[in-house]
This record gives structure tokens, C-alpha cells and sequence, in this order.
């Protein structure tokens, strides 16, 4: 079900790698993306031209070599996600007030919009963005080639959960009891309360670094996309394996240390 959301929306999603040319080849055979290049200029500091990722002929996000001033600090290559606000300066001040820190200040790119990079009060890192055409949009089910959930692994579901609701609007959705493992919180963007954006849990004790967002690529066959990872020189460390309701899912590691995972909905799981 699609409805309209004035501000909280995933819209765009950046890898920061430190080999952009194996990134590109391996993500398009594993997400079966094809790539276009950014005809809006040289990125941000500089460095090698933009190019964006593309389901079909929609752009979805983009890759960048990770700066040398982040790899310096020990920042491994990641994925970013950006989500939409009405002011990107009011996210930082409130960001800041409740523990967070700025890992980047607000940045305007012409015909784009305004954008951060923050440090949320847990550690995860997220991007607000003001887009200039306003952020309000649909949101729907994400079609195959998009990233289709968003998974957040802190110290605090709790306190996470409060922070994002505040900055972004999010509401709670469904939550599940998993044990020893906690509460899996879900949340959306509150038009309807089966429609959810993705889960927060606390982070197990075993999953190596920092708190940390993760990415879900919808693929029409989890078997294969999992065979195409390690096929050109990534890792599945969890999966593919069946989670609640039927759908399946693979958590991976792309050759240069990002971090993603697949995901494929019941019936499409075979071929």
C-alpha cells in the first residue's frame, strides 16, 4: 500500500568504497544494477566523478571513493542512507542536543538539495536531506532492485528508537520478541500501520564494530544473488534463511568490508 509522507522518506543511498571500479563490477552482478554518471558535477571535496547506481533506468543512489581523511579515522567502506526532513540545520541542532555528533555540516548541492553527515547518540551514522524540490513523496513496497528494508543494530532499541521518531517522524509498527536476542522494533512512516521501513534491535554481542545501520537489496532469487556474492569475492555470513511471514534473506559483506544484505518475498525465492 503507497501513501503520501511529508518528511521521513529513504531516498537515496551512497557507498563509500575504497575501490569504486571492483565496487561497480561486483554490485552489478550481484543487484543486477546498471550504472549512469552524475552529470551534476564533480562530488563533494572533489576527487573522481559521481556515478549513480540504477535499477532499470531509475537512479537509486550512487558510489565514492571513501575519503582519505575518513579512512585515516578508521572508517571501513559503507553504506550511507539519506532520509528526508523539512530543514537538514534543524536534524544537526537536534542531533547535537541529544548526543549525536556532526560528522559532516550541512552541505547544499544546486538542483539536489541540503544534506549531513551525523553520528547518532548509539554510534550509527545516517544521513538528513532537504531535498530543494521539498521532501514530501510516495512510499511503497520496494520493487525488485531497490533497497526494500533498513535495519539499525545499537546499544539502545529503546533510546534509537526515540531519537529517529524525533528527527524523522517514524512511528512504531510491529514488534517482535526474539528471546535472548531482545525486542525487533519495527517502525514506518505512520500512514498506515502495516507499512514498515525496516527494524531496530540492540546490536548482538557477537557482530563485530559499532552500532550500524544495514541495507536490504530486494533480488528476484536469494539462492542466486547469495551464489553471485561469494562467486565474486564476497561473503555471506548469515543466510539465505527464512525470517517471519515467508520472505528470505541473506546477510553479506561485498569484497572491500561493506557491509549489505538481500532480501527476496515469498514466491520469488526459486528462479
Amino acid at each position: 500500500m503507497a501513501g503520501y509522507v511529508s518528511h521521513g522518506r529513504f531516498v537515496w543511498y551512497d557507498l563509500m568504497t575504497t575501490d569504486t571500479a571492483a565496487a561497480t563490477d561486483f554490485y552489478t552482478k550481484v543487484a543486477g544494477w546498471g550504472t549512469a554518471p552524475w552529470q551534476g558535477g564533480e562530488p563533494v571535496g572533489g576527487g573522481e566523478p559521481y556515478v549513480m547506481w540504477t535499477a532499470g533506468e531509475e537512479p537509486i543512489g550512487g558510489r565514492a571513493t571513501l575519503p582519505e581523511e575518513a579512512r585515516a579515522l578508521g572508517a571501513p567502506t559503507h553504506w550511507l542512507a539519506y532520509v528526508t526532513v523539512p530543514d537538514t540545520q534543524a536534524v544537526v541542532e537536534k542531533t547535537k542536543e541529544l548526543g549525536g555528533s556532526v560528522l559532516m555540516a550541512p552541505t547544499t548541492m544546486g538542483g539536489v538539495g541540503t544534506f549531513a553527515i551525523l553520528r547518532d547518540p548509539q554510534g550509527a551514522v545516517f544521513c538528513p536531506f532537504t531535498p530543494e524540490d521539498g521532501p514530501g513523496g510516495e512510499v511503497s513496497a520496494a520493487d525488485v532492485g531497490h533497497f526494500s528494508w533498513h535495519e539499525l543494530y545499537t546499544t539502545d532499541y529503546e533510546a534509537a528508537f526515540e531519537f529517529y521518531s524525533g528527527t524523522f517522524g517514524w512511528k512504531k509498527t510491529e514488534a517482535m520478541d526474539m528471546g535472548e536476542m531482545g525486542v525487533y522494533q519495527m517502525f514506518g512512516p505512520g500512514f498506515d500501520g502495516e507499512f514498515s521501513y525496516g527494524g531496530i534491535m540492540n546490536k548482538p554481542a557477537e557482530m563485530p564494530g559499532p552500532p550500524q545501520w544495514l541495507y536490504y537489496i530486494k533480488v528476484p532469487d536469494i539462492q542466486k544473488a547469495a551464489e553471485r556474492v561469494k562467486e565474486n569475492g564476497g561473503q555471506v555470513w548469515n543466510g539465505p534463511m527464512e525470517v517471519p511471514g515467508g520472505d528470505m534473506i541473506a546477510m553479506c559483506v561485498d569484497p572491500q568490508g561493506g557491509s549489505f544484505a538481500l532480501h527476496s518475498v515469498t514466491g520469488h525465492t526459486g528462479g
